[in-house]
């Protein structure tokens, strides 16, 4: 009865916050549009520093359409040598939980606030200087771990970089030394993992190659933990480096990414092997339009290396196929996806456990975070389809199977799910995930969702007594 009860309330909330959405229209346009049919506005990006305002130069900012333009260049000479721009975002989000855990007890709604502001300082055409602060706060929160690091981070710098640009061999090179966020490819293993509410960062340095359609990245940084009322400082026992290569298939659209990452970190375990982690992982990605509106992302990845006197030897691969019914209402897309992590073999001795690195787990196997890219095989499905063309509606399901029986069951954030002491079983279980943004104008987003994670027979057979996750979120987004 409670859980009928609660899920007849909070998904009619949900059903409710999406009607009014989907009634919404008008705003301003979008990002991404020509305006005065000369200057090309940016869109917002996931990194912020990769947004080039430069365009607004010569232009009567109070007359280009948007409020922020007169912030966005600001001229700080009287030839344009030095300038500045300013943005941020400001979000809320309300998060609601039954069973979290998987436990009758763990039921709790809080609420998210974070604020993040940057500056934009531009030297001649060589020079830059780029500084993000960040504050994020959270309502008392009575689920496990309490007010987390993902949670809570009062007041602490994201990023503070230096560019230093310069020609070569026909191309850019920029050094970036500095506390910086990394987000490769389609971020499956780096990410600045944006729902969290403290994001991810690092310090260190990278050096960035721009030649012939061609960026190589190449970066040393240590993690940079979040200590929720001081200074973030970063780990000196993780250390993370690497080789970061994009660009296109040659004689095709096809986006093509290839890479080295390195990890070592002091004292990590994996299914009862524990020691000093150094692993090496090498991979790539190929990803695009086909013909007869078909689209597909594949990506593979394998790690070799040590963890104490042990190997490692693991791998991941993932695939999705997307069609689009360009003739149908609303244009939908459907999509069929796999994704596979190894898992080890035995506990104990060599490790076959795949590490899924600083990924954006929550996209890709279930907003509910039960799932992390660790030992792990699922096979989802979904649909997606726009409604009046400022509303986005997404609905998504997973099957979940260990990918080895004798290795445990990993969440987004590598930690270990609470393993059955006599299962063997390979089921874990299922998820639905509905997602609806609205996007009122440029500025303001809303998003809100609801999923529901069905216990298999490894977690069952664990003696949870549960009969599944429900989480709810409404979340308002405003970015200038």
């Amino acid at each position: 009865m409670y859980r009928n009860n609660w899920i007849q309330h909070h998904a009619g909330s949900s059903l409710l916050a999406g009607a009014l959405l989907l009634a919404m229209t008008g705003g301003p346009a979008p990002a991404d549009t020509v305006e005065n049919g000369e200057f090309e506005r940016p869109g917002y990006q996931a990194l912020r520093f990769n947004e080039d305002w430069s365009g607004l130069a010569g232009h009567d900012r109070t007359q280009t359409g948007d409020l922020f333009d007169p912030i966005k260049y600001v001229p700080l000479s009287d030839d344009g040598w030095l300038w500045a721009s300013f943005g941020g975002q400001v979000r809320f989000r309300h998060e609601k939980w039954r069973d979290f855990g998987f436990a009758r007890s763990n039921d709790d709604g809080f609420e998210l606030f974070r604020t993040l502001l940057h500056a934009d300082l531009h030297v001649g055409e060589n020079v830059r200087f780029f500084v993000q602060g960040k504050s994020a706060f959270a309502t008392e929160r009575n689920l496990p771990g309490g007010q987390r690091g993902l949670d809570v981070d009062e007041l602490d710098l994201q990023n503070a970089f230096v560019d230093v640009s310069m020609p070569f061999a026909g191309g850019t090179f920029t050094f970036r030394p500095g506390r910086q966020e990394l987000l490769f490819g389609k971020q499956r293993l780096v990410s600045p993992l944006d729902w969290s509410n403290t994001r991810r960062t690092f310090d260190g340095f990278s050096g960035i190659l721009k030649l012939e359609g061609w960026k190589i990245t190449g970066f040393w940084t240590r993690t940079v933990p979040v200590q929720k009322y001081d200074f973030n400082d970063q780990d000196a026992n993780t250390d993370f480096y690497g080789l970061y290569v994009q660009g296109k298939v040659p004689t095709t659209e096809f986006d093509l990414d290839l890479y080295w990452l390195g990890l070592e970190k002091d004292m990590a375990m994996f299914n009862g092997t524990m020691g000093d982690e150094r692993r090496q992982t090498v991979g790539g990605r190929i990803g695009g339009k086909l013909p007869a509106h078909f689209d597909f992302d594949v990506e593979g990845a394998f790690q070799f290396g040590e963890l104490g006197s042990d190997d490692i030897s693991a791998f991941m691969f993932a695939a999705e196929l997307g069609h689009t019914l360009v003739d149908c209402p609303a244009a939908p897309r459907l999509h069929v996806a796999f994704d596979y992590a190894s898992g080890d073999h035995s506990a104990g001795g060599d490790v076959e456990t795949f590490n899924h690195l600083f990924p954006l787990g929550h996209k890709y196997l279930g907003w509910i975070d039960v799932i992390g890219r660790q030992n792990i095989i699922d096979l989802s499905s979904g649909v997606g389809f726009k409604v009046r063309k400022k509303t986005k509606v997404l609905l998504i399901g997973h099957l979940f199977w260990r990918a080895d029986d004798s290795d445990v069951l990993y969440n987004a954030g590598g930690g270990v799910v609470p393993r059955p002491g006599t299962s063997n079983d390979h089921e874990v279980g299922g998820e639905i995930d509905l997602l609806v943004k609205h996007q009122f104008d440029r500025h303001l987003a809303a998003l809100f969702g609801y999923s529901h994670f069905f216990p298999g027979n490894y977690i069952e057979e664990s003696g949870i007594k549960s009969s599944g996750i429900d989480f709810f979120y409404l979340s308002l987004q405003y970015t200038f």
